[in-house]
């Protein structure tokens, strides 16, 4: 009976330090800030004949909608490009498109599963030119709904001719 005794002592003691080693890390994963946590960036947009829009916006990765594309999710885990949702160039276009009163349009692919950005403020790329994104003056090597930002980012949406 002693050793049915000690074998139920250790069994209870090994699980209970083992619940004791999980807990902190379970309290904190759950205390952890979401990864979608707004950001405040620079937004500019580069048209052919100047600058469109130059301003300072707080954004986080959401859905967006466009008269072309529909509704899609534009937050980062797009394509496998995030394992969890993120603020996004395209995001942050979106925003500041809503808040500043302007429009913007862009087809879905979804063979991407992104959009292309086709034009903003009534400038449209058209046959001839693109809206290349680029963050911290540096071409996205993904698309705009798959590339994460951070706080302090400067993004620009600048006209390109081919």
């Amino acid at each position: 009976m002693h050793g049915t005794f000690a074998r139920r002592t250790l069994i209870t003691a090994t699980a209970l330090g083992l619940a004791l080693a999980a807990a902190p890390a379970t309290a904190q994963a759950q205390s952890a800030p979401g990864t979608n946590a707004p950001v405040r960036v620079t937004l500019t947009v580069q048209g052919p004949d100047g600058i469109l829009f130059k301003g300072k916006i707080r954004t986080r990765g959401h859905d967006v909608t466009t008269a072309t594309g529909g509704t899609h999710t534009c937050d980062g885990t797009n394509g496998g490009a995030n394992p969890s949702a993120v603020p996004t160039p395209t995001a942050a276009l979106d925003d500041a498109a809503h808040r500043r009163h302007f429009t913007w349009d862009g087809a879905w692919y979804a063979s991407f599963d992104d959009y292309s950005v086709d034009t903003i403020k009534n400038v449209s790329g058209g046959a001839s030119a693109y809206w290349n994104i680029s963050v911290n003056g540096t071409p996205t090597p993904v698309g705009g709904c798959q590339f994460k930002l951070n706080a302090g980012d400067a993004v620009a949406f600048t006209w390109t001719a081919f």
